[in-house]
């Protein structure tokens, strides 16, 4: 069973969207319709608010810590079409680093690649463009846009592991044209490229989560998506060349459901939606996905899943989080 660790007021004036907890699981960013994004320190149970940070000018979406070798940054977006990243220049000061602000409509999304490949960000936008930020070798931000990459608008994005073998940059996507789209960086071209698309949604698809991966070259990549029409889909593609996404639905839930987050280690997969809960699931030895725990959400998050999105409403300003191994 997973239990709840902590539960932590924290002193939003309005819905919670979003609470992370960084690489060492000491802190935790929350983000709210009130505009703000707070940061805690969270040790033996309690909470300690170290900034309350505020720059944005609408409900702020979700929040995302970068790897610690580049100091603690936190990338932030919103309704207001900004990214914002913050920087912690000494203990307890935070500072707006950089400011994402070529989208035309509402920022839903944002995911920090893996570290190996530097400070780069991926943000999707409700204006149907995804957002790649850079930090070039100049110490400047550099920002490239893959326009149109869905239909009406981009809900999500996930990045896909850092292979140590080789291979391309890739990510995954999920928009409100009920499709996932796998994108690679063309070195050759230097540009991003649309190189599978996985339809299997009937309704928006509001999450996608790219599984960690602990095979080499010829190990087997996990995707799973989430949607509006109340389904996990599992896909899965096996080998570096492959470009065959194979889709197994995971389970059909009684309501929407938002988001889906995997374990670090890549083994189990929380899903969350608008039945109040988050159910962990866990794949058996025989290929089979099977549900090992229910919780309630209590109207918060649970730690390395978010539980409400741009278009969800949780009714309530305490985040729970909870440890998912």
């Amino acid at each position: 069973m997973v239990s709840v660790q902590s539960t932590v007021d924290t002193g939003h004036e309005d819905m919670v969207h979003d609470a992370q907890m960084d690489y060492y699981g000491t802190r935790l960013a929350t983000c709210s319709s009130d505009k703000s994004v707070k940061i805690f320190e969270v040790k033996d149970g309690t909470q300690t608010l170290v900034t309350d940070l505020r720059g944005h000018e609408g409900p702020v979406w979700q929040v995302a810590w970068a790897h610690p070798k580049f100091g603690s940054i936190l990338a932030t977006c919103s309704y207001d079409r900004k990214v914002i990243l913050w920087r912690e220049d000494r203990p307890g000061v935070w500072n707006k680093m950089h400011e994402v602000t070529n989208h035309d409509s509402s920022v839903n999304s944002v995911c920090w690649a893996p570290q190996e490949y530097g400070l780069v960000l991926a943000a999707g936008s409700s204006d149907g463009a995804i957002s790649i930020v850079t930090l070039s070798s100049e110490n400047q931000w550099e920002s490239t846009k893959i326009p149109n990459a869905h239909t009406i608008g981009c809900n999500a994005v996930s990045w896909s592991p850092f292979n140590a073998a080789g291979g391309p940059r890739r990510f995954v996507s999920g928009g409100c044209d009920n499709i996932c789209k796998i994108w690679r960086f063309d070195e050759t071209e230097s540009k991003w490229i649309e190189e599978s698309r996985l339809e299997g949604h009937s309704d928006w698809v509001r999450d996608v989560a790219w599984a960690p991966s602990i095979g080499g070259k010829f190990g087997r990549s996990i995707i799973a998506s989430c949607s509006q029409d109340r389904r996990v889909l599992i896909w899965t593609k096996e080998g570096e060349s492959s470009l065959q996404w194979t889709p197994k639905e995971l389970h059909s839930f009684e309501d929407v459901v938002w988001h889906v987050s995997w374990s670090v280690s890549g083994n189990m997969l929380a899903v969350s939606g608008g039945d109040n809960k988050v159910s962990l699931w866990k794949e058996t030895i025989d290929g089979k996905w099977v549900r090992i725990s229910d919780v309630s959400k209590g109207q918060g998050n649970i730690g390395g899943s978010t539980i409400s999105g741009p278009s969800s409403l949780p009714t309530s300003n305490v985040a729970q989080v909870q440890p998912v191994s």
